[in-house]
Formats: C-alpha cells, sequence, structure tokens
C-alpha cells in the first residue's frame, strides 16, 4: 500500500526475509538459552519479543483505503485458488523441516539439528536478497517452476541422507527453493483482481500457507510413525514435484490467454 503494485514481489519478499531470518536466528539462540537459564526464561525472552514487536507497530500510519471494483471475498478466493494449492504443496517442505527436522536428527544420533534450521533460514534469505528481481524479469509462474524444482532435490537429500553434512546441504537446498515460492505465485495471484481486491487476494493467497502447515503436522507425524522420520522428506518432495507439475500448467494455461493479468 506503500509503495505501489509495481513492487509487491519486492514487499512479500522482504516479508519473508524478516519472518524466516527470525527462523535462522531463532533457531540456535533459543536452543542456547534454554541450554543456560531453562525454557522458563526462553518463554519470558518469546513474550518480551512479541511485546517489543507491538511497541514497534502501534505508531505505523494506516495507508490509505483503494477505492474503485471490488470483488466478493468467494470470488477473490476462488481466483487464487490454484495458486494457493501449489503454496501449499510447497509449504510441506517447511513445515516438514520445522516440524521433524529434530526428530530426524535426534532419531539418527546426529548433532546440531538447530543448525539445519539455520542454513536453512539462511540460504532462503539469501535466495530473496539475491533473486527477488528475477519474478519481474522472468514472471512468477518461471520462477516457481523454477523454485519448486530446488525444493524437491533438496528434500531428496534430506531422505537419503547418510550422514549430517549430507543433510545440512539438503535443507539448505531446500530453504533456496522455497525462498521464492510466496512471491513468485503471490504476484500471478493478485495480478488475477482489481486494485482495490489485491489486500483480499493477498489475504486469502496466504491462508494457504498456514492450511498447508496445520495439515503437514499431523499428516507427516502418521507418516513418521509408520515408516520413519526420512520419510518425511519423501512425502514433502512429492508435494514439490505435484507444485512444479501445477505450475507448469498454470504458466501454459496464462500463455493461452490473450491479454492475461500482467505478472506484477
Amino acid at each position: 500500500g506503500r509503495v505501489g503494485v509495481s513492487h509487491n514481489a519486492r514487499v512479500i519478499s522482504w516479508n519473508g526475509i524478516a519472518t524466516y531470518g527470525a527462523l535462522a536466528i531463532g533457531a540456535p539462540l533459543g536452543v542456547a538459552i534454554a541450554h543456560t537459564v531453562g525454557y522458563t526464561a526462553l518463554g519470558i525472552v518469546v513474550i518480551a519479543l512479541a511485546a517489543l514487536g507491538y511497541y514497534l507497530a502501534r505508531p505505523i500510519a494506516a495507508v490509505p483505503i483503494v477505492h474503485g471494483e471490488r470483488m466478493s471475498y468467494r470470488s477473490v478466493f476462488m481466483r487464487v485458488l490454484p495458486h494457493g494449492i501449489g503454496l501449499a504443496l510447497g509449504s510441506a517442505g517447511f513445515g516438514s523441516i520445522a516440524t521433524f527436522i529434530t526428530l530426524f536428527y535426534a532419531a539418527r544420533h546426529w548433532p546440531n539439528a538447530a543448525l539445519s534450521l539455520t542454513v536453512f533460514g539462511t540460504l532462503f534469505i539469501g535466495a530473496r536478497l539475491l533473486f527477488a528481481g528475477t519474478i519481474k524479469t522472468y514472471g512468477g509462474f518461471r520462477v516457481a517452476i523454477a523454485s519448486f524444482s530446488f525444493e524437491c532435490v533438496g528434500l531428496l537429500m534430506l531422505w537419503l541422507a547418510p550422514e549430517p553434512h549430507f543433510a545440512l546441504a539438503g535443507a539448505a537446498l531446500t530453504g533456496f527453493g522455497f525462498a521464492l515460492v510466496f512471491p513468485a505465485l503471490g504476484v500471478e495471484a493478485v495480478g488475477l483482481v482489481p486494485p482495490a481486491s489485491r489486500g483480499a487476494a493477498l489475504s486469502a493467497y496466504s491462508v494457504f500457507l498456514d492450511l498447508s502447515l496445520g495439515i503437514t503436522g499431523p499428516l507427516a507425524g502418521y507418516i513418521a510413525g509408520a515408516f520413519g522420520y526420512g520419510s518425511v522428506f519423501l512425502f514433502a518432495a512429492v508435494a514439490s514435484a505435484a507444485a512444479v507439475a501445477l505450475s507448469a500448467m498454470l504458466y501454459l494455461r496464462n500463455a493461452r490467454v490473450p491479454n492475461a493479468p500482467a505478472a506484477t
């Protein structure tokens, strides 16, 4: 709302940099606090950080409301549904790593599980800083196809990992691949609706990330219980491969439609 529609991809990218930067820093820092002063202190730190975030957000002025044609939320939701499904499939990899990587390491008696989360977050941030501009250059769908492919390979590396360093490389490649998934499909999704409905489109699209994380936990837990923790990453890799196919279909459909909405 502050910088204009042409910078949608960049804004979404910076939002993710903040989120996953916290993941990269928070994993080892949380372990250090828990080991040094205990879980009670860790809880207090988390609450204090949330309060600080509230304090910093309060004085930010609201952006002007965009007037004009507005679509019903149901219509917006149906427009962005295919893009949201792609996001949900790709987010299974992040959900699997965030929930099960420490258990995966523990089951194999490997050290430094928190480091894998740090590497995931670091590569995520690096990819967004270096390659966010590719969305505007090549279009969201093509970037999404490449991103899902990298993520799929990284998850397969985790599934097949014979030792910790190989698993660490898999987590890094997964973070690198997942980095541009949200903004790549997001700019394509918001481009399908009029300017006054773009906030609703981004909201509807974002729901699929939360939905994916909510489903991935128990589903991957069942898979882990039945087939072992490594199988969780195979499940996520299959989801990423399905996201590659879906993104390719959307790209081809978009290419066939005359006067299709621009990616940014």
